[in-house]
């Protein structure tokens, strides 16, 4: 049911549709619907705890070096930099009502945050702290850098939450966090970029 409903949603012809309401819930597809989001919820929050204690916690001895790293921030922005072109161009697709190429898209783009992700933990976890600033725009960096780890945790559920929404063919209730999660997920893939600049 689940493929045939994302399919649905995001085939060529889907954009006849989306301008109608979701048809209602039945007690079943609410009950559903609640158990997913309450697992968004606690991946989401595992996720963002997990990480954070990898990059402050503490490391067993040895582990700082063990492997070379130094590459990865530059993977890390080429990765930021892809994901940000894709978002881009998701958006120009939806605007066109290529609803397919949207969605590949967007699919594409979650693939490379996930990635991102990946390897931003094991960059942090075999280097002891984060790069300090040195530069000459202090105030700027240090506001970049706070509202990009901000709103990198608010994307997590946001983004699975999107994903999710469409995947089951909730149109009207796709739509309206989509609206929320596309400029966040932009900013924190735009910004990620500019902290790699100030800092390399």
């Amino acid at each position: 049911k689940a493929d045939a409903g994302f399919y649905y949603l995001f085939a060529p012809s889907a954009h006849n549709h989306l301008n109608r309401e979701d048809s209602p819930l039945t007690e079943g597809n609410m009950s559903g619907d609640k158990f997913w989001l309450r697992i968004i919820y606690i991946v989401s929050i595992v996720i963002t705890m997990s990480v954070a204690f990898l990059i402050l916690g503490p490391r067993p001895d040895g582990m700082e070096g063990m492997l070379d790293v130094s590459v990865l921030p530059h993977v890390n922005a080429l990765l930021n930099s892809i994901c940000t072109i894709l978002l881009l161009a998701a958006l120009w697709f939806i605007k066109r009502k290529e609803i397919e190429r949207h969605k590949k898209t967007m699919l594409t783009a979650f693939g490379f945050s996930a990635l991102f992700l990946v390897s931003y933990v094991i960059y942090h976890w075999f280097k002891a702290g984060p790069k300090l600033y040195l530069g000459d725009f202090t105030i700027i960096y240090y506001f970049i850098l706070l509202t990009h780890i901000v709103l990198a945790m608010v994307i997590i559920p946001l983004a699975l939450i999107t994903l999710y929404r469409g995947w089951n063919m909730q149109v009207s209730k796709h739509k309206r966090i989509a609206r929320i999660t596309y400029p966040i997920w932009l900013y924190v893939s735009i910004t990620g970029v500019a902290i790699y600049l100030m800092l390399y």
